[in-house]
């Protein structure tokens, strides 16, 4: 089950899972988008099932799992990438925008792990693994209401990692670093922002090029990393 699959990062990712043999549930509010991305899983020979839903209603998150459950039987993993962010200062900044990032990024996440666990359970292992940021490790002047969800989502994994390893059920970040995708794209704004990320030695990178690492988290033994924080940034966190 991946979120935010109807572009970016979350359709390389689910399109990547599906060519290596995994049925894939892909989420998000669009849902043209999202049936775009599982009419390509499908005619390459994948399977694949389009669910539109709002990260941020428990509800909807609920019933997300549930026809995950019932088309594929059983939920193995979850990749939580929806997610949003607008560059602005806190004096500056909207309440209601910084409200907003943190209930899809950070509120989000909580309502995905919290509805797939138990289907996790009762499979007897699984996998979470969350779209993080460097700049929930470091921050940034001018992206506050993201660092400050990235931030949360970084403790969350700890601590889900940590009750979740009895039930070999492992959690674990990765931070994509710099990415060109249509959300860094849609304004001057963000485009500065990800130049100031991107010095000449960062590596700017296309979604298909995270793809590998999820792949290398979702096929790692069930006793294998958890709680742990992996980047593909050339420079520190």
């Amino acid at each position: 089950m991946v979120t935010g699959a109807g572009r970016g990062i979350g359709k390389a990712i689910a399109q990547a899972y599906a060519r290596a043999g995994a049925a894939v549930c892909c989420a998000a509010r669009t849902e043209t988008e999202i049936r775009e991305t599982v009419r390509e899983i499908v005619a390459a020979g994948g399977k694949g099932l389009a669910v539109p839903t709002d990260v941020t209603q428990p509800d909807a998150v609920r019933k997300m799992v549930k026809a995950t459950v019932e088309a594929f039987g059983g939920l193995d993993i979850l990749v939580i990438d929806a997610g949003i962010g607008e560059l602005q200062s806190v004096e500056e900044s909207d309440p209601e925008l910084w409200r907003r990032t943190i209930e899809v990024n950070l509120l989000g996440a909580y309502y995905c792990a919290q509805a797939a666990i138990p289907a996790m359970k009762k499979r007897g292992a699984g996998k979470i693994i969350t779209l993080g940021s460097g700049l929930g490790h470091r921050g940034m002047g001018g992206m506050s209401a993201y660092a400050c969800s990235k931030a949360g989502l970084w403790m969350l994994v700890r601590v889900l990692a940590q009750e979740l390893a009895p039930h070999q059920i492992s959690v674990n970040e990765m931070i994509p670093g710099p990415v060109v995708t249509s959300w860094a794209e849609q304004t001057a704004q963000a485009t500065q922002a990800l130049g100031k990320e991107a010095s000449e030695s960062e590596w700017v990178k296309t979604p298909e090029e995270i793809a590998p690492l999820a792949m290398f988290l979702a096929t790692q033994p069930s006793k294998g990393p958890t709680a742990q924080s992996f980047s593909l940034m050339r420079r520190d966190n």
